[in-house]
């Protein structure tokens, strides 16, 4: 009934909810609305920015003919004023049919499902996991490189405080893809992820991008560094010299926002997929809650 964390997400669970937005695809790139969730009102909670995330749930709901409510700034909400969490989702539940959170807080998410009955969605908590980027991830190799498994994927940049790295690392790991970490010393992978993902698929360490089928970029996040400078010693660029050692059949994805890390003239570039990408958050965030609304399980 809720989507928390894809560490207690099933491999079935996932082909089912891709296979439900190959469905809805059609429907989300030709911008129609349909009527399976017409009587439904989606809850979007907000306490962190979001721009890809925030307005695909709210597209993906209305695709699905239903409405949604909400706040995308905790400073408009009663959190300001020092309301608890658990409180602001006690009150929202007699609001909505589903809640979709987004905090700074590793496990709100979780905590949030422990106080309501409605389905509850991680859309981010902290630097822990981002379960509904990881799908539109893998929706996004699928569609482009026609399957998931036995691929080559390096995960790139912040990968100590990249949720969106956390959750992909232990998708990735359902279809036996070997997985190659590319990052600063300071920003290596937990090797508590490491370790358990390591018991079901190979994870090694890399210098280059040489070998990959697919580059998974990541921003450094500024906002996680309590010390600048170790922020500036972290960054990376990915630009056309980079793009030239690829091959010629790999594939360069990021979640988005980037800053610095992928330079423009790399948009031209083919193997470039990330706005691709972030359509294709509409028909799997419409698949998610079709799912989860419709009562099924992860």
């Amino acid at each position: 009934m809720n989507l928390i964390s894809m560490r207690e997400t099933s491999k079935a669970f996932i082909e089912d909810i891709l296979k439900t937005a190959k469905k809805h695809e059609k429907t989300a790139r030709e911008k129609k609305v349909l009527s399976t969730l017409d009587d439904k009102t989606l809850g979007i909670l907000f306490f962190e920015p979001s721009t890809r995330t925030r307005l695909s749930f709210q597209a993906a709901m209305r695709r699905l003919g239903g409405e949604s409510i909400g706040f995308n700034d905790a400073h408009f909400s009663s959190s300001a004023k020092g309301e608890t969490l658990s409180d602001t989702i006690r009150v929202v539940e007699g609001y909505v049919d589903a809640i979709v959170l987004r905090h700074s807080v590793e496990g709100a998410a979780a905590r949030a499902a422990e106080v309501t009955t409605l389905p509850v969605i991680n859309a981010g908590d902290g630097a822990n996991q981002h379960p509904t980027q990881a799908l539109l991830d893998l929706y996004t190799i699928q569609k482009e490189k026609g399957k998931l498994e036995g691929l080559t994927v390096v995960l790139a940049g912040d990968l100590k405080y990249g949720r969106t790295v956390h959750s992909l690392m232990y998708a990735l790991s359902h279809f036996g893809c070997t997985i190659q970490l590319h990052c600063p010393p300071s920003l290596k992978m937990p090797e508590s992820i490491v370790e358990e993902v390591r018991q079901k698929t190979t994870v090694e360490e890399v210098t280059d991008f040489t070998q990959a089928d697919v580059v998974y970029a990541t921003r450094v996040q500024r906002e996680r560094f309590a010390d600048p400078e170790e922020y500036q010693k972290s960054l990376y660029v990915i630009d056309a010299d980079v793009m030239a050692t690829l091959k010629k059949d790999a594939m360069l994805m990021h979640p988005l926002p980037r800053v610095q890390e992928i330079t423009p003239d790399v948009d031209l570039d083919p193997r470039a997929k990330y706005f691709e990408q972030t359509f294709y958050g509409v028909p799997v965030r419409m698949a998610i809650l079709e799912t989860l609304m419709e009562g099924k399980n992860p």
